[in-house]
């Protein structure tokens, strides 16, 4: 017979619980949307070139209205058109709460979950709560057709 007491092995505490899955919700993400840079130059995201971009179709140019955009829910990306023939792509992913952002309006995209707004033509926060952008996603632009990737 042993003298070991029987322990029980420390519970997760709830607050480690959600940060692993938040981190692993980010990581998801992140490589979702992996090889874009963070450039404050002004240059947009999407590259105009003649290659096929490898990525998935998404959209005719002409599907995207200008001062607005378009959610891609199944993708995870919203695509918006801030001026006539520019085009940049975001994260539908919420920084403040992870929800999914569900509207893009007036040069607007908004989270449904607590109103944080963004701006469409540089993923910056208009309105909090939240206190980051939204992550750019990497989309090609070639001819009329907008691609993922």
């Amino acid at each position: 017979m042993s003298s070991e007491s029987l322990k029980p092995a420390p519970a997760l505490c709830r607050r480690t619980l959600l940060a692993a899955l938040g981190g692993a919700g980010i990581a998801a993400t992140l490589t979702a949307c992996g090889g874009s840079d963070d450039s404050s130059s002004g240059s947009s995201d999407a590259s105009a070139s003649s290659g096929s971009g490898g990525g998935a179709a998404l959209a005719k140019t002409t599907d995207i209205p200008e001062g607005g955009g378009k959610i891609f829910a199944d993708q995870g990306v919203v695509v918006t058109q801030p001026t006539a023939g520019e085009f940049k792509a975001y994260s539908t992913v919420c920084p403040h709460q992870k929800q999914q952002i569900n509207s893009v309006a007036d040069g607007t995209i908004t989270c449904p979950a607590h109103g944080s707004q963004f701006n469409a033509a540089d993923g910056s926060v208009k309105k909090g709560p939240a206190t980051s952008g939204l992550t750019a996603a990497k989309i090609t632009v070639s001819g009329d057709s907008i691609t993922l990737g």
